[in-house]
């Protein structure tokens, strides 16, 4: 797959999300998947780390396969408020400090953000009113009110930083699976041009007013009933998308998710193609992992044709004893995530 050049020989000088995206532009090319894992470093299947941690080197991944997990997701859901820690209880503090440790063992880091309902005062998944995206936007009642959301998600990621002060090149999710109606910002809570200008307005913000160079844009629909024309139809434009991708789980059994899988590859993969972009399935995983060659004859089966720079899956709850989505010691799944992780085409660290 083409990638657009992000900076030519004789252009400005290389910003870190450039030097990100050509570096996942690389490994495409090379033919190279990485594996994502959400939260892999805050808790577990079975612990959690403390509020005053200063070594992240605990990690389900780590501990099923002897690798650390390529791409490293987490969430901002709760900065916008001011909280100390986010909305699945992690410390923000320990959030930045993992970014960074992810960062400097050659690993990439993504962040989505479930805020709160800034209309209603609920949360991401409060679908009450159908005026919160309107509100928000220049003019809206709660426009200026939301822009101190804004400025708090921004302090943040640009606080994320190396000892020596360089920015660390971030994979930034805003307005995800809005394809769907679960959250705010949904198909049927915002029209084509709100959802559009609220991702404008996000984009301008954070880079023309804060002048944030670490951040990778992703655009990301949800894959249930997606086609070509949803996929397509609140895109916010080239100039402010750097990757396209997807969330789809597995419900059902596993032909059905592998065939949901390859509809929203071929959909994406022809989008990225055809723009120029990179592509990622941005959240995917089978929760509980109920079969135990799950990741070389269903998950791999699913991705390994496609040019696809990374797979996420889900987070590994330390409370819900069934929610999780990558296998820990002793899951009758490790044996074969061992087997998915030694694939010469998946990348783990």
């Amino acid at each position: 797959m083409a990638i657009m050049s992000c900076a030519g020989p004789q252009g400005p000088a290389q910003t870190p999300a450039d030097a990100l995206m050509d570096r996942l532009a690389g490994l495409v090319e090379e033919g190279k998947i990485m594996y994502g894992h959400q939260d892999d470093l805050m808790y577990g299947h079975s612990w959690k780390l403390e509020d005053d941690a200063s070594e992240f080197v605990q990690s389900d991944v780590y501990a099923a396969c002897g690798k650390y997990p390529a791409v490293y997701g987490m969430d901002l859901g709760g900065i916008e408020l001011g909280w100390t820690h986010n909305l699945d209880k992690n410390d923000f503090d320990n959030m930045r400090a993992a970014a960074v440790a992810h960062h400097e063992r050659g690993g990439v880091v993504t962040f989505s953000w479930h805020p709160r309902n800034p209309l209603t005062g609920g949360d991401s998944w409060d679908v009450t009113s159908d005026q919160v995206v309107a509100s928000i936007l220049p003019g809206g009642e709660k426009h200026e009110y939301f822009m101190t959301w804004l400025s708090n998600a921004a302090d943040f990621m640009e606080s994320i930083k190396t000892a020596d002060g360089q920015a660390v090149p971030l994979v930034w999710r805003p307005w995800h699976e809005h394809t769907g109606s679960w959250f705010w910002w949904g198909q049927n809570l915002c029209t084509t041009e709100q959802y559009k200008a609220l991702w404008q307005m996000t984009y301008d913000y954070m880079v023309k007013d804060r002048a944030l160079t670490n951040l990778v844009w992703a655009y990301s629909p949800g894959a249930g009933g997606l086609d070509a024309a949803l996929f397509e139809e609140r895109y916010p434009g080239d100039e402010i998308v750097d990757m396209v991708g997807f969330d789809c789980y597995q419900y059902g059994d596993n032909a059905s998710y592998v065939s949901d899988m390859k509809a929203a590859l071929d959909i994406t993969g022809k989008f990225a193609k055809d723009h120029g972009k990179l592509m990622a399935v941005t959240e995917t995983g089978y929760e509980g992992v109920k079969d135990a060659k799950w990741w070389t004859s269903v998950l791999y089966e699913a991705v390994k044709d496609y040019p696809v720079s990374y797979v996420l899956t889900w987070r590994n709850a330390c409370d819900q004893p069934t929610h999780f989505y990558a296998p820990y010691p002793g899951h009758e799944s490790a044996e074969d995530f061992k087997a998915f992780a030694a694939l010469e085409d998946i990348m783990f660290l």
